[in-house]
């Protein structure tokens, strides 16, 4: 009924307004349907505005455009001296006195080249105090990174001469990124200086075109006009960081402090006021322990949920949820060992390698199999950036990193490198920092193996190692990652905690004062100044701030 009625309408003829008999044409200045005798008659009609009659096919086609202070009009004529399309009342109003042309065509172009100039010209007037800001940045260079090589060397004087070589390596590391900072933002000084005089010459070239009413030049500089690309996004580039820990003879390099290089950063344009400060951090003390319970003690995996409560597996086929007081919120029945957790889609998902499967537990609390790894037994798993698992997967002697879909399809395979030689013995914990690197620890070999996220090799860190003199082996078990790119790792015999950088370097050890570790295995980050450590023989969960901002 309802498309008979709209049928109906949608054949109704419409009739002339003036004697109701079929239209052919419209005056777009009045909005009158008109037939042919009745044409002549309303063109005889005086009216303020004109009369605009055109053929009623023609009725939406038109090229007119509306004046921006007086939007019930149309623009008939442009400016000279204001530089603006105005329409017919502006003339007799605000441009009285005014060189004003003409114009019966091209309305929109004119219009359309206002506004892109207007636009280029907001880009460049938010362009400028960048530039601004970058010629703060670079006469402070030399004196900021003075001041940091001087905090270097007053912590040298406190130590021992072992010493003394660090100092050195320090001042080199400095001076290697003053030169890198300073030249790139010399470059990209350079870059802003040319974008905004390529503009400017744009933005006069398209004034003289728009004055000299040539619509044929108009059109042909349109591309370069509209062409003109501007900037959303830019790098910011901070100054490089110093910490510093109390001095200690045995962790000479955990307590003298560390650098590193802050990872550059991209902020949107859109009005951002460009800021820049010095963050510094020192030791917090304070800890608090949660006993997860499980029989033996074993606690084997942890994972962290959105509302900062912690999943814990262990030595049971229970998976159980704590906050960080240490309070009981759940316990789920599992059809294994909960040994690797993680958690993905706000679920937490653990990997069965009894059943070859990754599942999760749904939030009542029933298991469901996600998908099952053929004839590979899981291993370590965890989310990814872009929404994907991760897991370590074993056969036989063979080790390899796979990525999945949350449905199990392969997206990604890592197990060789660039010399076709096997990159993991036994895949056991596994981890993706914030730049995209994979990195997984090894059973067999002791060490943490980082890749690309490509999955080209890029560092091991563990095994047969040096520090302070002594050749040892690092028993590496888990690893996590902070914010910033800090990568964490259990060392299970040496009852330690190993900071990295995001290129495999060594930063410090994390030794909590008033805490004693013992076994460290499951690991996780809770914010960028705390992790939770969970002690494998003892079933203790240890919460560590080992950062902490200065104010």
């Amino acid at each position: 009924m309802i498309a008979s009625r709209e049928l109906k309408r949608c054949q109704e003829v419409v009739n002339c307004n003036l004697c109701q008999t079929p239209v052919s044409f419209f005056c777009r200045r009045c909005g009158v349907n008109l037939c042919d005798p009745c044409v002549p008659v309303h063109l005889r009609v005086k009216s303020e505005f004109g009369h605009d009659v055109v053929d009623i096919g023609s009725k939406d086609e038109d090229d007119s455009c509306s004046c921006d202070a007086h939007p019930n009009y149309s623009c008939s004529a442009y400016c000279k001296s204001c530089d603006v399309v105005i329409c017919i009342l502006c003339v007799s109003i605000r441009h009285k006195l005014h060189e004003i042309i003409e114009l019966s065509s091209n309305i929109k172009l004119f219009k359309c080249f206002s506004r892109e100039k207007n636009r280029l010209q907001s880009f460049k007037d938010e362009l400028e105090p960048i530039l601004n800001h970058q010629d703060k940045l670079l006469s402070s260079f030399s004196s900021i990174h003075q001041r940091r090589k001087n905090e270097v060397t007053l912590r040298g004087e406190k130590l021992h001469k072992q010493i003394e070589e660090t100092v050195k390596k320090l001042h080199q590391v400095l001076d290697d990124l003053k030169k890198q900072y300073s030249a790139a933002l010399q470059k990209q000084k350079k870059g802003l200086e040319e974008m905004i005089e390529k503009i400017n010459e744009i933005c006069k070239t398209a004034t003289k075109l728009q004055r000299s009413n040539n619509i044929k030049v108009m059109k042909a500089f349109w591309p370069v006009l509209k062409g003109q690309e501007t900037l959303v996004e830019i790098i910011q580039y901070t100054f490089p960081t110093f910490h510093e820990y109390e001095i200690d003879e045995k962790y000479t390099q955990t307590y003298f402090g560390y650098r590193e290089k802050i990872p550059e950063r991209k902020d949107l344009l859109l009005g951002k006021k460009m800021e820049y400060h010095i963050p510094s951090y020192k030791k917090n003390q304070e800890g608090f322990v949660i006993d997860s319970g499980f029989p033996s003690a074993r606690l084997y995996d942890m994972t962290v949920t959105d509302d900062k409560k912690v999943w814990m597996g262990g030595q049971s086929r229970d998976l159980k949820l704590f906050d960080l007081q240490g309070h009981l919120h759940r316990t789920v029945t599992i059809t294994c060992t909960g040994i690797y957790i993680s958690m993905h889609n706000k679920q937490v998902v653990f990997s069965d390698n009894l059943d070859k499967a990754v599942k999760r537990v749904s939030d009542d609390d029933t298991v469901v199999t996600m998908f099952t790894t053929g004839d590979w037994r899981p291993f370590g798993i965890t989310g990814s950036a872009s929404g994907d698992l991760l897991i370590c997967l074993r056969k036989d002697d063979q080790s390899k990193v796979v990525r999945y879909n949350s449905t199990g399809t392969v997206l990604q395979e890592i197990q060789y490198d660039s010399q076709c030689q096997t990159l993991y013995q036994f895949a056991w914990y596994i981890t993706e920092n914030t730049n995209g690197d994979i990195i997984v620890t090894d059973l067999k070999r002791t060490m943490a193996i980082a890749v690309d996220r490509l999955g080209v090799y890029r560092y091991s860190y563990g095994g047969k190692m040096r520090a302070f003199g002594v050749s040892k082996d690092i028993d590496v078990c888990s690893v996590a990652t902070d914010s910033v790119g800090h990568v964490i790792i259990t060392d299970f015999q040496g009852d330690k905690i190993h900071m990295l950088n995001q290129d495999g370097n060594f930063l410090r050890y994390i030794i909590p004062h008033g805490i004693e570790l013992k076994f460290p295995r499951a690991l996780c980050v809770l914010d960028n100044d705390k992790i939770i450590v969970g002690e494998c023989m003892s079933g203790l969960a240890k919460i560590i701030q080992f950062m902490k901002k200065q104010a």
